[in-house]
């Protein structure tokens, strides 16, 4: 069964059957921006890694990748402008609610000939990746966005912040608890 297939017979926009946990992710990802202690943006776990408030701003623009993965074909790396200096955890939530809005508008907004397009990432002119979009947004937004998400709970453990639960427990803290329908305790 291809997409085109699943399309004409349920009429299931891809946003919907390819992406069903979009607004799982994003809660999970505002979850954990939350908990970054203001003040310490400049605080490192190694030499090597990147600041606190690096990760964080990052992890909170992500969503505008995802974006411009929607509405653009390519994307030249190393094009981009350079990162707004936010250095509050309200800051980069406004942000982060922001971006988040415009992209889940924008994947609303996805057709199945859009999800099945080619989307490439350039370096210097020469193409490094090249998949259907659809692959594109899995690979290289949603999985990205949850590889920064686990950087910033061993961050967050380190500092000695409460980590919150993301697919499932974390050692602070557990999901509210549902019922079979899916709906809050």
């Amino acid at each position: 069964m291809t997409p085109q297939t699943i399309d004409t017979e349920f009429q299931t926009p891809p946003a919907q059957l390819l992406y069903p946990d979009t607004d799982s992710e994003l809660s999970t990802t505002r979850r954990m921006l939350e908990r970054v202690p203001d003040g310490k943006e400049d605080w490192k776990p190694h030499p090597k890694s990147r600041s606190l408030g690096e990760l964080a701003n990052h992890i909170a623009q992500l969503p505008g990748f995802g974006i411009m993965q929607l509405t653009q074909d390519e994307f030249e790396g190393g094009s981009r402008p350079p990162s707004p200096n936010i250095s509050s955890t309200a800051e980069r939530l406004k942000m982060f609610d922001q971006v988040s809005a415009e992209f889940k508008r924008q994947l609303k907004n996805l057709t199945w000939e859009r999800a099945q397009a080619p989307w490439s990432l350039k370096i210097q002119g020469r193409t490094v990746i090249s998949a259907p979009r659809a692959q594109i947004l899995r690979s290289v937004y949603f999985m990205h966005a949850a590889h920064h998400r686990a950087q910033l709970g061993v961050y967050l453990r380190m500092l000695d912040v409460a980590v919150p639960y993301s697919y499932g427990d974390s050692a602070d803290e557990r999901p509210p608890m549902s019922q079979a329908d899916g709906s809050p305790r």
